[in-house]
């Protein structure tokens, strides 16, 4: 089995990942993903025999749409999600208006983002750089430009796309990855 079958075989058996999955694809959003820290987290709970899954700080939902980069919208979709799936920490955003806050909350400003796949191609680290969408017929599609060895290998690894090394250091400690997943691999 390949790790893309592995990926597709761990989140087809998680009760918690298929029922986000199906969630969200009922916003109809149309090109979206659930991904970073809770595909990380589903991964690597199963890479490690855990049988309850590790408490998530939010489960991340990215969609793209130029056409409304408005904060409200995230709003709204995180309020029907809630309705539809309480008790989920989700997090919603549109990667089409990232542009708009990141230098308030990160320091430096970056270029508008083009598509879903080039921001997951930017997130912190190539291990949490993979997201996964539910199609109508049911099967699951991944999104990871950097592969799956980092995610599979449970290495720690700074995607220098957008994360400085003083953000990827905060990151590190706030996570604690070793103490939650004593057999990754943390690359400062």
């Amino acid at each position: 089995m390949n790790l893309r079958e592995k990926l597709v075989d761990i989140a087809s058996q998680s009760s918690w990942c298929m029922s986000a999955l199906s969630t969200v694809r009922e916003m109809g959003l149309e090109s979206w993903c659930i991904g970073a820290g809770a595909i990380r987290n589903l991964v690597w709970d199963s890479l490690h025999g855990y049988e309850i899954p590790t408490q998530l700080a939010d489960v991340d939902v990215a969609y793209f749409d130029a056409s409304d980069l408005s904060s409200t919208r995230n709003a709204e979709i995180q309020s029907r999600l809630a309705a539809h799936c309480p008790g989920v920490p989700w997090e919603v955003t549109n990667q089409a208006a990232v542009h708009l806050w990141f230098e308030k909350v990160f320091g430096h400003s970056v270029p508008p983002l083009t598509s879903l796949s080039e921001a997951i191609a930017s997130w912190p680290e190539y291990a949490t750089a993979v997201g996964l969408t539910l199609r109508d017929d049911g099967t699951i599609d991944i999104w990871a430009p950097y592969g799956l060895d980092d995610l599979f290998s449970m290495v720690v690894r700074r995607n220098p796309t957008r994360v400085s090394i003083d953000t990827y250091r905060r990151r590190i400690e706030q996570k604690r990855y070793l103490e939650r997943w004593p057999r990754a691999t943390v690359i400062v």
